[in-house]
């Protein structure tokens, strides 16, 4: 059987795996210097941030973070403990939960979010001329299309 995964193509994979593990770590090491504040507790301020009512499902949540979801019940709490999100029980469901964005969360968010952004350009945006961010968008855009939309 004849695949399309040449040698070229494994060199590309490898190398946006060892991007992604290199730039997150150092956005991570940014945000826990100056914020003390992981990356996957920011990401998640950031998913309850941009929720309607700074609150979501734990199973909306756990969907839409960008990190591990595995663990998620066990950093939530660990959230809780900081001050940063609050966990409420569903009225018309007794099995689920949501997750609240608190007002400390809030002004935590607000200021990581500098931190994070400047990182971002650090690290990914100033790299990348204009034509590599069209040709890197397109290539992701087809990479996110269902396979049996192609």
């Amino acid at each position: 059987m004849m695949t399309r995964t040449d040698d070229d193509r494994l060199r590309v994979w490898r190398g946006f795996l060892e991007a992604h593990a290199s730039i997150t770590e150092r956005l991570d090491e940014e945000l826990r210097a100056e914020r003390g504040l992981p990356l996957t507790w920011y990401d998640v301020l950031v998913n309850l941030g941009e929720a309607d009512g700074g609150r979501l499902r734990m199973r909306e949540l756990a969907d839409a973070v960008l990190f591990s979801r595995s663990g998620l019940t066990r950093l939530v709490e660990r959230m809780q403990k900081a001050g940063l999100v609050a966990r409420e029980a569903c009225v018309d469901d007794a099995r689920g939960t949501f997750a609240v964005l608190t007002t400390s969360g809030r002004r935590m968010l607000r200021r990581a979010a500098p931190i994070h952004l400047r990182g971002i350009d650090e690290e990914f945006s100033s790299r990348l001329s204009d034509g590599d961010v069209r040709a890197l968008g397109v290539a992701i855009g087809k990479l996110l299309r269902a396979p049996d939309a192609t």
